[in-house]
């Protein structure tokens, strides 16, 4: 699809983030597996139910717009995602592995900010506060799980990654 305005983008980035939210609700449940930390687990699972309802939101978004939810593939999130993975392969301890899961999640947070944020702001210039309010709650859903990540890796977990 050629980009000729503003609306263009905004609904080409809201295709990357709903492919993102449905890749990650699948990728989720293995991450947690793989995390030892029973913190870090639940930290895993809780965002796991919030990525659902992100992905609901999404939704909300798409149908507000009058159109059909779809996803587009987003190379950023596969490229996270495929490092994470090479990374993950490469670490036999167990407390290495934790500090590892925090960095590739973080990294995938980070990511959504950036995109929530443009969406929000794209949002209330083209289609009011409504939409933008419903982005907002989801940047803000992933600035918290960024913060608890950051809690988890202060708090004991790269500690114990380095003894």
């Amino acid at each position: 699809m050629a980009v000729k305005n503003l609306q263009d983008l905004f609904f080409e980035t809201l295709k990357d983030l709903y492919y993102v939210e449905k890749t990650l609700v699948k990728k989720l449940p293995g991450m947690a597996k793989k995390a030892t930390s029973p913190d870090l687990k639940e930290a895993i699972e809780s965002h796991l139910r919030e990525t659902e309802v992100h992905v609901e939101r999404l939704e909300q978004v798409f149908d507000a717009l009058g159109k059909k939810p779809m996803a587009k593939k987003c190379d950023a999130l596969d490229g996270i995602l495929k490092e994470a993975d090479e990374t993950l392969g490469e670490i036999s301890d167990a407390e290495t592995r934790d500090a590892a899961i925090i960095s590739s999640a973080q990294a995938v947070e980070h990511y959504e900010i950036a995109r929530y944020g443009t969406l929000a702001c794209w949002a209330s210039e083209m289609e009011g506060d409504d939409l933008s309010e419903i982005l907002e709650e989801t940047l803000e859903e992933e600035k918290s799980a960024d913060e608890k990540l950051t809690s988890l890796a202060e708090g004991a977990i790269n500690q114990r990654a380095a003894a």
